[in-house]
């Protein structure tokens, strides 16, 4: 049953950073989502992720809060891969890749204001290719 607000299928995860220009060029170059839009008078910007109406965007704020608030996972094929691709980029990783048999391997990471983000990676043969 469709819900009465006519959701479009696109969500945007928006967190708050502390300097724009640092934050778009690690979401950029670390990640590699797509810059959409900044909007300077604003403090906002809007990135494109891989994942089909998932977007990021960035808020600027005085102060940013560390911890807490939500977690934006992002699925990925291989998760110690991709966990050591962002090692070579100097990304802190909050302890090792902590994998429930048969259901999902997880690596928790953080951005440069402290924004925990995850990596996630499907072990359930739905979604084993």
């Amino acid at each position: 049953m469709a819900s009465p607000l006519r959701y479009d299928g696109i969500i945007t995860a928006a967190l708050n950073v502390s300097d724009l220009d640092k934050s778009i060029a690690w979401y950029r170059d670390v990640l590699g989502f797509e810059l959409i839009y900044r909007l300077d008078d604003m403090g906002w910007c809007e990135f494109k992720t891989e994942t089909k109406g998932v977007n990021v965007g960035l808020s600027v704020r005085e102060e940013t809060k560390q911890g807490g608030g939500a977690t934006l996972t992002f699925g990925v094929k291989d998760v110690a891969a991709a966990r050591s691709l962002l090692e070579a980029k100097d990304v802190r990783f909050d302890g090792e890749i902590q994998t429930i048999p048969g259901m999902v391997s997880l690596a928790t990471f953080f951005d440069p204001d402290g924004n925990q983000l995850m990596l996630a990676q499907d072990l359930s043969e739905e979604g084993g290719e």
